[in-house]
């Protein structure tokens, strides 16, 4: 998801977003932890997008 599309969501939208990215990220370190993740820049990934998002709902906010 880009920054644009996230400034277009409602901050509920937005929260629940980082629910399901938060439950990826759990899924991602499991799988890490028995070596079957095989792309671990995916992690990176979604802890990125959890950071962007809720970067936005913090200026959505103010």
């Amino acid at each position: 998801m880009k920054i644009e599309e996230m400034r277009e969501k409602t901050v509920e939208e937005l929260k629940t977003a980082v629910v399901d990215y938060k439950k990826q990220l759990f899924d991602l370190r499991v799988q890490k932890s028995l070596n079957k993740l095989e792309n671990t820049a995916q992690i990176g990934k979604i802890k990125r997008e959890i950071a962007q998002i809720k970067t936005v709902i913090n200026e959505k906010s103010k």
